[in-house]
């Protein structure tokens, strides 16, 4: 099992649902934090629960649909010169539910690909290298089960697009101690998922954080987080961590 005490995690969508959960999981373990968000003030909440379990914390503001307002946030991350030894890029958005779907406009992909496929993805390309040659690293993408809705096509296809981006630089890395895997949180009740979703945020917990935990030097894996739900994060490490066999079939 991974250690984090004394490392530092970047998270994004860390003011609210399951990227706050995942930052406090995080700040309880004693991992330092660097948090974004749309706006700085709105991560006062889990800035508290950083510095009630004394860990060093950070805010850095992004909107993550603007791309040069991504480029700029990485750009101040690497000047104040931390070292991000996880990445967990929980931050998506779903644009709308379409029940004309044959009448979807094109900017339901273009707005969704940016958020949920090119930002994500810039983030990658920015900290895996410095992972690999330090020779450590992990980064979880938080992806969708949502399967056969033409409805959702811009949010499925830019998430569909993500795990493609995922496996692929995963393969690069498989075998060493720099790891890329997709977590999904299944349909919770967060702004994102509605309040008709059928599963509270914290069910999420611990499967969308495996992907920092384990020590097991494999990538490209989808950890769905319906499958740990109830277990300790040692008992969900320790179930992933017992699976064998080859995932690039």
């Amino acid at each position: 099992m991974t250690e984090v005490r004394g490392k530092w995690a970047f998270v994004t969508g860390a003011s609210r649902g399951i990227g706050y959960l995942v930052a406090e999981l995080l700040a309880k373990q004693g991992c330092n934090l660097v948090l974004q968000s749309r706006s700085i003030e709105h991560l006062d909440g889990i800035m508290k629960v950083a510095k009630e379990n004394n860990v060093e914390a950070y805010g850095v503001a992004a909107e993550l649909s603007d791309l040069d307002s991504v480029k700029s946030m990485l750009d101040e991350i690497e000047a104040i010169g931390t070292q991000i030894d996880f990445v967990l890029n929980n931050a998506g958005m779903q644009i709308a539910y379409r029940t004309e779907y044959f009448d979807t406009p094109v900017s339901d992909y273009t707005e969704s690909f940016k958020i949920n496929t090119i930002a994500p993805a810039m983030i990658c390309y920015h900290f895996m290298p410095q992972m690999i040659k330090r020779g450590f690293g992990r980064i979880v993408n938080t992806t969708s089960g949502i399967r056969l809705e033409p409805q959702q096509a811009g949010y499925s296809a830019s998430k569909a697009a993500l795990d493609k981006i995922t496996i692929d630089l995963g393969s690069t890395v498989e075998g060493t101690d720099v790891m890329i895997n997709l977590a999904d949180p299944g349909w919770c009740r967060t702004d994102l998922g509605g309040d008709k979703a059928p599963n509270a945020p914290e069910s999420a917990l611990p499967g969308v954080v495996l992907g920092v935990f384990a020590d097991d030097k494999r990538s490209g894996r989808l950890f769905s987080a319906g499958d740990y739900h109830g277990m300790t994060l040692e008992q969900a490490v320790d179930m992933v961590e017992s699976k064998k066999g080859s995932i690039y079939n």
